[in-house]
């Protein structure tokens, strides 16, 4: 069979925000994620929002990796520098392998859009239990980028030369 014929695979993926001051009714960066993987053909298996509290996020994150119906977590929120910005110290813990590449691509395309100040997105990835775990920043903008411009393309089988979709499933 041709690469290119190959068919899609719908994942099924949980989205995470994290947040001391967003709610359900304004989390667009948690809606922004949603649609989007719904859009690409994958299925949003379960969602949350809760405060920035490392072992808030550990918990919720863990029960999750555990599933192994959920084969992709993304998360936004708490990946920068304020005093509550936990995610990293959350979830690297963890992580079975570290996707060292997105948080660099990610700073890299930032720049585009925010110049400088991209040095203090601490956003991330890897691998916990055969899960896929994205983080990034809690701007809708960044999940728009980290979505449109690296992550959608990472969790299509289709994608050549080479994507995530056949370490989930």
């Amino acid at each position: 069979m041709s690469k290119k014929t190959e068919n899609f695979i719908a994942l099924n993926i949980a989205v995470l925000t994290v947040s001391d001051t967003r709610t359900t009714e304004n989390d667009t960066s948690g809606d922004c994620l949603a649609d989007a993987l719904q859009e690409a053909g994958h299925t949003l298996f379960t969602r949350n929002l809760i405060p920035d509290d490392i072992y808030h996020i550990r918990a919720v994150v863990s029960q999750w990796i555990f599933q192994p119906e959920i084969h992709a977590v993304l998360i936004t929120g708490g990946t920068g520098f304020a005093g509550r910005d936990s995610t990293p110290e959350a979830l690297m813990p963890l992580l079975d392998k570290d996707i060292i590449g997105f948080g660099e691509l990610f700073r890299q395309i930032s720049y585009d859009d925010i110049g400088t100040s991209t040095i203090q997105s601490r956003a991330f990835a890897g691998f916990a239990n055969r899960t896929l775990v994205f983080c990034m920043p809690g701007s809708t903008n960044a999940c728009a980028t980290a979505w449109h411009k690296i992550i959608a393309s990472q969790l299509d089988s289709r994608t050549r030369p080479c994507n995530f979709v056949g370490q989930l499933v």
